[in-house]
């Protein structure tokens, strides 16, 4: 048996996805930017996205600005947010526990003359309303936080963070890195106080390699990427047609019967908690029920670093990640766990099990069956 449980980090396309995407690349091939009726049937095939896109988030069309990725709509949500204004002030609030996609963009502006503070959080990993509101000035120019946390499935209350924010300072613009939240939250910017809004398509079962960037008509971004003068000239390059056309079928399907594929994926993480209480020496860092995102279960393992443990369920056909699988290529201790307080020893012994709408139940039976022979084996021989 196979399974995959890192869905946070990459999610199986759908295949109505899959149909679009190849039929953008073989029959409606054209440049969206031509003049030629080729190009015309291109450029609906993006009109029609941006539509289902801005339906799912109740905005408008003209609000969304497609990207090649998260990492990309994060990036510029920061620094087109700074650099296209300036003369608003040069503070900006973050937490501790954000994507490396926040991170070094706000360490890039850290360089460029601009005050980062980043905002500790709880065991549960969710920040203080108190300290933020303490934290706002009236040179506050963003407040970014992330919607879920990509490790441990935390959920911030942005809506209440808003408030704080907008009742400080009604000039501070807020962004919500949503590229873990999209697709299992009902987001409502306009409603909820959210300016900037980030999505990335490849975890919502959508193709790689494309994301949107909301931004509030009211603010004022400037472009990072120059050249053609494409989506208005707020990023210039030949538009992704395929990836943008399967970013729309992906974000309707998710939006289509959404309480009723929120309650499977609850059910999976559940399930995989109250089966992994069978599981010797463990211990889950993300919360049951509502209390945090339906996708992610992370699971610190008693006397077995986390890599020997991911590669030995490799070879059993499950596939989990250590850390953030964004970046895990590059090895260290995970700074989310250390913020919510995880044990030192557990740091390095911490595994994400990620779920998306192809998974099942018996595929969670399947890896608690492996691990109950995989630990007892392994944690025989010495940590190095």
């Amino acid at each position: 048996m196979e399974a995959y449980f890192d869905n946070s980090a990459t999610t199986r396309v759908l295949d109505s996805v899959k149909d679009i995407v190849v039929k953008t690349m073989t029959e409606d091939y054209g440049n969206a930017a031509a003049k030629h009726s080729k190009g015309m049937v291109a450029e609906n095939y993006i009109k029609q996205a941006r539509a289902e896109i801005a339906k799912t988030l109740k905005v408008q069309d003209k609000e969304i600005l497609f990207t090649s990725g998260g990492t990309e709509s994060n990036n510029m949500a920061l620094m087109g947010t700074a650099f296209g204004n300036e003369r608003a002030g040069k503070h900006i609030i973050s937490s501790n526990i954000e994507h490396a996609s926040v991170y070094n963009p706000l360490g890039m502006l850290a360089d460029h003359g601009y005050e980062i503070t980043y905002l500790p959080v709880d065991e549960k990993g969710h920040i203080s309303l108190k300290e933020l509101e303490e934290a706002i000035r009236p040179d506050t120019l963003l407040v970014s936080i992330m919607h879920v946390n990509n490790e441990i499935g935390a959920v911030e209350p942005v809506e209440e963070i808003s408030k704080v924010i907008k009742q400080k300072n009604p000039k501070t613009i807020f962004h919500v890195d949503a590229i873990q939240a999209y697709g299992k939250y009902t987001i409502r910017p306009k409603r909820q106080g959210i300016d900037l809004l980030s999505v990335s398509g490849h975890k919502i079962h959508g193709p790689k390699g494309v994301g949107f960037l909301y931004i509030d008509e009211k603010v004022k971004v400037k472009p990072l990427i120059l050249g053609g003068g494409q989506q208005k000239g707020m990023r210039s390059g030949t538009e992704n047609v395929p990836g943008v056309a399967g970013l729309g079928v992906a974000a309707k399907e998710m939006y289509t019967n959404h309480e009723e594929k929120l309650d499977y994926l609850y059910g999976l993480k559940d399930y995989m908690i109250d089966r992994m209480a069978e599981v010797e020496g463990t211990h889950i860092n993300s919360e049951r029920g509502r209390l945090s995102a339906p996708q992610v279960v992370s699971v610190s393992f008693d006397g077995i670093r986390s890599e020997v443990l991911l590669h030995a369920l490799e070879e059993k056909g499950i596939y989990v990640s250590s850390g953030s699988a964004c970046s895990s290529n590059h090895p260290g201790v995970s700074d989310t766990l250390k913020a919510i307080g995880v044990k030192k020893e557990l740091l390095d012994a911490t595994l994400r099990f990620s779920f998306g709408l192809f998974n099942t139940k018996e595929e969670i039976d399947y890896s608690i069956e492996v691990l109950k022979e995989l630990l007892p084996v392994l944690r025989r021989y010495k940590r190095g």
